[in-house]
């Protein structure tokens, strides 16, 4: 790499969108329709915890973009831009080549969700190679969806499955003899956000999965001032993963990277949630309840309180 400038004019000006001033500016300009509100999210990806030195350029990429996506669609927003921040370790393999298969995972991404490059910022690292996005939406002014809403008799759902992903991870440290190649792999480096779902009126609350089932529906739990109780039995575990039970159990039922919706959904309000779920093509499957106290709860299949050492992940 020659220089900043260079750098940035080789990789990412061919990805930059309306607003982005060819990324020769400092700054860059965002237009809203009248009636819709911005809405940001900011995730970091550092290696080594977040991704591992000899995965594919590509799916880094893919993987940094999809879970901003994902934070949006669990606010009911619609994706627009984002801005890229990138930290790069000198004397390492993240070369040219390695920057030209990351710019390459980014345009698939930006032509699948719809979105443009606005923005960001270059750096050099001491150590790890450091990633930043800024994701930027827009919702319809007053329906954004909040953590803060879930209600005593509201069901608890997800979307999709879960446990692939942090399985995934497994594999790749070489703690599980699978296809390195296959579909755990595969979810540990590219999740699917559910963008595009519109369900500001049929929810009472939303968020991600990104830190483990448990710990993230205790912060539904928490904002809301309720408590919930989720069904072992309940959850949607795909046939590669119950392949793992129960060996891998407290893995699957508490690792994160599933970046799935969770919902509270109040019971006059399931029908419309699957149907419009099944309109867009996304499994949704009920695994559990919100009831009145505080805190999280799983049953096993004898409705018996499951003891985990820990309740998900942890940044520090």
């Amino acid at each position: 790499m020659v220089g900043e400038f260079d750098f940035i004019a080789r990789h990412f000006r061919p990805l930059a969108g309306e607003g982005a001033m060819e990324l020769r500016n400092d700054g860059a300009t965002m237009s809203l329709p009248e009636g819709e509100e911005l809405v940001l999210s900011s995730d970091t990806m550092v290696e080594g915890l977040h991704f591992l030195p000899d995965d594919p350029a590509r799916t880094v990429a893919q993987k940094l973009l999809r879970c901003n996506l994902s934070d949006l669609a669990a606010m009911g927003s619609s994706p627009r831009h984002y801005m890229l921040n990138v930290s790069v370790p000198v004397g390492r393999h993240y070369d040219e080549a390695w920057f030209a298969e990351f710019a390459a995972g980014l345009a698939e991404d930006q032509e699948r969700f719809g979105i443009t490059l606005l923005g960001g910022d270059t750096t050099g690292s001491p150590s790890p190679l450091m990633l930043n996005v800024t994701i930027l939406g827009a919702v319809r002014r007053g329906e954004t969806l909040r953590r803060d809403g879930g209600r005593p008799g509201d069901g608890v759902w997800v979307t999709g499955t879960l446990g692939r992903a942090a399985l995934g991870l497994q594999v790749r440290l070489g703690k599980i003899d699978a296809s390195p190649d296959g579909i755990l792999v595969q979810s540990y480096r590219i999740p699917s956000p559910r963008v595009g779902l519109s369900l500001y009126g049929i929810v009472s609350a939303a968020m991600d999965i990104s830190d483990g089932l448990v710990q993230d529906c205790g912060h539904i739990a928490e904002e809301s001032g309720t408590a919930i109780t989720l069904f072992e039995e309940a959850l949607p575990l795909s046939a590669e993963v119950k392949a793992y039970l129960p060996d891998w159990r407290e893995t699957i039922l508490l690792g994160g990277d599933d970046y799935e919706l969770l919902l509270t959904c109040p019971v006059e309000q399931e029908e419309a949630l699957q149907t419009h779920c099944r309109a867009h093509a996304v499994p949704v499957t009920k695994i559990g309840k919100v009831t009145e106290g505080q805190g999280v709860t799983m049953l096993d299949k004898n409705h018996e309180p499951i003891r985990f050492t820990r309740t998900g992940w942890q940044h520090f």
